[in-house]
């Protein structure tokens, strides 16, 4: 088994502790004081999600798949009026708790295995960009939708 793998298995297996990890930063980071009004529920379900769906996401390489998840949650944030930059900023905080679990845990012993973490990273740091750039498609969309009805609603007499 590649340490890829075996790293992908254990942050699979360690998706509530990363998930802990993330909320605990939403709740109390200045640049999500929006995030901080949502439900401990709310930000666990999102979070735990992405972790625990991750060698899915990597292995599978499908973009449909983050395509949909990332959609949904762009639309229920829009709905939420969570701004879009926090969301995005959400995704970079996931990203960080990642990398550095990646980091710590301790599997990286040869130049083999720097090699797939390095793999590993990389996988990663493609996945989030592409949550986020659904993740925007999905928001402008919502706002798309949303402006039709702020013009109609201002030009009442």
């Amino acid at each position: 088994m590649f340490l890829s793998s075996r790293l992908v298995q254990m942050i699979e297996n360690h998706a509530e502790e990363l998930t802990s990890g993330v909320i605990a930063d939403l709740r109390t980071n200045p640049k999500t004081p929006c995030m901080h009004r949502l439900s401990s529920q709310e930000l666990h379900d999102q979070s735990y999600q992405v972790y625990r769906n991750l060698s899915h996401w990597l292995m599978e390489l499908s973009d449909e798949a983050i395509n949909d998840f990332h959609f949904k949650l762009a639309k229920l944030r829009y709905e939420e009026g969570i701004p879009l930059s926090e969301i995005v900023f959400s995704h970079v905080l996931k990203k960080y708790h990642l990398r550095d679990y990646i980091r710590t845990s301790g599997m990286v012993d040869s130049a083999a295995d720097l090699l797939q973490e390095q793999e590993l990273h990389h996988l990663i740091g493609s996945f989030f960009d592409k949550a986020i750039y659904y993740t925007v498609q999905g928001y402008e969309e919502e706002e798309e939708k949303a402006q039709p009805v702020a013009v109609a609603t201002r030009e009442r007499p």
